[in-house]
């Protein structure tokens, strides 16, 4: 069988077009990933870049994490 990681939030930058999830990973642990999609690709979300390699211990430390790795994140959450 395939894990594949639990969602637990997705935060949505406002004008839609990017977003960072934050997920439960097989092993126990949290981490986050970026994606982003442009409205002329009718495939919906990408990857932007690798997930993040560090594991969290919940969703709370996860978040603190993407909002200082993420400049939009921190921006529309100031």
């Amino acid at each position: 069988m395939v894990w594949k990681n639990l969602v637990l939030r997705s935060i949505n930058s406002v004008d839609g077009l990017r977003c960072v999830d934050i997920f439960q990973r097989e092993d126990g642990g949290v981490g986050f990933a970026r994606f982003r999609r442009d409205p002329e690709d009718p495939h919906g979300w990408r990857p932007d870049g690798p997930p993040d390699p560090r594991i969290f211990k919940d969703e709370s430390e996860a978040r603190a994490a993407a909002e200082a790795a993420v400049a939009w994140l921190s921006r529309e959450n100031a």
